[in-house]
């Protein structure tokens, strides 16, 4: 990784999240049901993380509260795929996604009560924006919301919060310069992540099993440069930016992932579509450059 990456830590965030926006291509191409994919995500990124840790030499003696802090952390991300996976089954994707992504009110709220950032007014108004983007980009699907609707909406939002509390501790673990670590929490969280994964699996009567090498090498992808090298990327630039900002930047994600679906699989999309890909766009550009001031 080249320090001067992380010097700039907005543009690092962004191109972290671009690098993320491939994962949902990776699952797809594989052969395997979502939750196998994200553990074979988390569980090879953890070998390639123990790997840099050995070459960094960051196996030292660490605090037992921020080791406990990163295993939560895993504990949280397998929460959050656990509670996106199911509001899927009950919503659909479409609504699915965009209930995941309220991540970004949740941590515009903390930033601004708990981190006392201000924000300004052209910020605010680029959070609905950005909103109404994602949902001209992934729509919804007007027979799956007549069915468990409730249920759906519940561990829709319950995986925004997941992935919000997670995105926190995480922004946390990095944000002591005493103890930094560009590999080793990560790890342990990804170790961590990959039990509470693999655990789930086998006590639902799941299989492990890799059917094909088009499958393992999109599991190997997955954990290469969406576990690894974006998550890298994110974790360790994550305490440089705002929280309210990050929350916004990591929309970058659903909304590129909207594009290559149609560019690679072929999706079926109109005007909608593209117009919420622009809107997304210009939303977080809105946001980004807005000014510190109070509104």
């Amino acid at each position: 990784m080249n320090k001067k990456i992380f010097s700039r830590p907005v543009p690092a965030l962004i191109m972290g999240a671009f690098i993320i926006s491939f994962s949902s291509a990776l699952v797809k191409i594989s052969h395997v049901p979502p939750s196998v994919s994200a553990f074979y995500r988390v569980f090879f990124g953890s070998l390639f993380l123990m790997g840099a840790c050995l070459i960094k030499k960051e196996f030292k003696h660490r605090s037992l509260k921020k080791n406990f802090l990163a295993v939560v952390c895993g504990l949280l991300f397998a929460l959050d795929l656990w509670a996106w996976h199911l509001s899927i089954q009950y919503v659909g994707p479409g609504l699915a996604t965009i209930l995941a992504n309220f991540q970004v009110f949740i941590l515009s709220i903390v930033g601004f009560l708990v981190f006392k950032e201000k924000v300004g007014i052209s910020f605010v108004l680029s959070l609905p924006l950005a909103f109404f983007g994602l949902f001209l980009i992934i729509g919804m699907d007007i027979d799956q919301l007549n069915r468990n609707y409730v249920i759906g909406i519940v561990f829709g939002m319950a995986a925004a919060v997941f992935y919000s509390l997670f995105l926190l501790l995480l922004r946390q673990l990095q944000s002591n310069t005493a103890d930094f670590s560009l590999f080793y929490y990560l790890m342990v969280l990804s170790v961590a992540c990959s039990f509470f994964l693999g655990g789930k699996i086998y006590m639902s009567g799941g299989s492990f099993a890799v059917p094909d090498m088009i499958t393992l090498a999109s599991l190997f992808c997955l954990g290469f440069f969406i576990q690894f090298a974006a998550w890298v990327m994110i974790s360790n630039v994550l305490p440089k930016v705002k929280a309210s900002y990050a929350g916004l930047i990591l929309l970058l994600q659903p909304a590129l992932s909207f594009v290559w679906d149609v560019l690679f699989f072929n999706r079926q999309t109109g005007i909608p579509g593209w117009m919420g890909v622009i809107i997304v766009l210009m939303a977080i550009y809105l946001g980004m450059t807005a000014t510190d001031k109070p509104s």
